[in-house]
């Protein structure tokens, strides 16, 4: 049974094993993606100081993002592979860290007080079918630790949402 608990913050790789063992009780036994999703976004929003988006966005067609749940103010709903942040990381199947939003190339400013970025795709069968975005109204605020804790949530949702089979039929946007 998940309980939420406050996480001591000595360091950030121990707050993010502990996000962790959060994320794997609230999502145990739940399959649905939908769901899931829903719940690691609230977590991720609830316990992570100073961000003002968390969310996900899932691959409809190989060329296209479309939001998913969120916490936050409302948010783009679609994204072209390749464009922004997200559609970045989807291009090229990895993490993407921004610590200023108006130095990236491109950026789409669903929110104009969002400052840094990070972005986490998320993987089944070797094949992207979403990503994890999250925003901060703080310049800098993110850090390879948070990317490391972030991956670590990534793929423990996936996992969670292997059995209800999401990405079936929807493609897919293999690393190259």
């Amino acid at each position: 049974m998940f309980v939420e608990k406050a996480i001591r913050h000595d360091s950030k790789p121990e707050f993010y094993r502990e996000l962790a063992d959060q994320l794997k009780a609230l999502l145990d036994g739940e399959h649905d993606w939908i769901a899931n999703a829903a719940n690691t976004s609230a977590l991720i929003y609830q316990m992570l100081p100073d961000l003002n988006w968390a969310g996900f966005y899932f691959l409809q067609r190989q060329d296209e993002l479309v939001l998913g749940p969120f916490q936050g103010k409302p948010a783009c709903v679609r994204i072209a592979v390749g464009r922004g942040v997200c559609g970045a990381a989807v291009e090229s199947a990895r993490s993407i860290l921004v610590e200023d939003v108006h130095a990236f190339p491109g950026h789409i400013a669903c929110d104009a007080a969002s400052r840094s970025e990070l972005v986490v795709p998320l993987f089944r069968d070797g094949k992207v079918f979403g990503v994890i975005d999250l925003d901060s109204p703080l310049c800098g605020r993110f850090d390879g630790d948070d990317q490391a804790g972030i991956e670590a949530l990534a793929a423990i949702y996936a996992a969670s949402s292997e059995a209800n089979g999401y990405g079936a039929g929807r493609g897919g946007v293999t690393p190259s």
